[in-house]
């Protein structure tokens, strides 16, 4: 059968709390299988420069790689892609199927402290080297995730910040290099940030993630939310969220099955 027939299949034989439970991860940097439908469990690894494995600390030892504001001073996108390749390497020698990265945000304040995990200032420049790390990564079966979707520039108070921007600083500055990573390298995901986007939270931006991301850009893939930060049922899935993480708990289970039983969510 083809992947979609076999899907559908797997979908008949669970209950709406076995889907929900997909839609949490199990453990910090682990996913839920489930037996009765042949789904192993996955494992997520931090990151742009190395591949930690799934183990916060004391994993075994791994190659730590040039970081990305070093790769874009050479603008050498196959420099970008041939990371991506060992990173996939090192991932798959520890059973990791998703790395997270690559970091697309901009170089916006000398005060941001993940700056090095980012390429540049520059959309353009960002989103190319970006898309050929992609491409090096997913070329070994392993996922890459595009992060922090999207204007998570700050690092003071980025969990709770409300980045406000208008429509053409947007799209010119903060979604350009997201938008040339989909088109040129279609990544299996893209991480929702922490902050409010004009007011709303990123993980649950109907506008951004279902108008813009995934009808206007025709990207299917998974959208996950950043480590903590889905703080809604409802607005969060209605918003195209797909993944809360990490798990067990969060705002989802119970109280997205009941949002799912009362009409809230379809």
């Amino acid at each position: 059968m083809s992947i979609e027939h076999e899907i559908e299949r797997a979908m008949r034989e669970l209950d709406l709390a076995a889907k929900v439970e997909l839609l949490t991860g199990a453990a910090t940097f682990a996913l839920h299988g489930n037996d009765a439908i042949g789904l192993r469990p996955m494992i997520f690894s931090d990151g742009p420069t190395g591949v930690r494995g799934s183990e916060f600390v004391g994993g075994r030892r791994v190659a730590l790689f040039p970081n990305a504001t070093l790769l874009a001073q050479s603008w050498d996108e196959t420099a970008a892609q041939r990371v991506g390749e060992m990173l996939a390497g090192e991932g798959r020698s520890q059973g990791v199927d998703v790395v997270l990265g690559p970091t697309v945000n901009l170089h916006r304040s000398a005060l941001g402290g993940r700056l090095f995990e980012a390429y540049s200032e520059d959309p353009l420049l960002s989103g190319r080297l970006a898309a050929a790390y992609i491409r090096g990564i997913q070329r070994y079966g392993v996922g890459a995730c595009v992060k922090h979707y999207v204007a998570n520039e700050s690092e003071t108070e980025r969990h709770t910040v409300n980045a406000r921007v208008s429509e053409a600083a947007l799209r010119e500055l903060y979604l350009l290099p997201f938008e040339i990573c989909v088109a040129d390298a279609n990544p299996w995901t893209i991480m929702a940030a922490y902050n409010d986007v004009n007011g709303v939270a990123a993980t649950e931006h109907n506008e951004l993630n279902n108008d813009v991301l995934k009808s206007e850009w025709g990207w299917d893939g998974l959208l996950m939310s950043d480590w903590g930060a889905t703080k809604t049922a409802a607005p969060a899935a209605n918003g195209g969220l797909d993944l809360v993480m990490p798990g067990p708990g969060g705002p989802w289970g119970d109280q997205l099955v009941a949002a799912v039983r009362s009409g809230e969510v379809a």
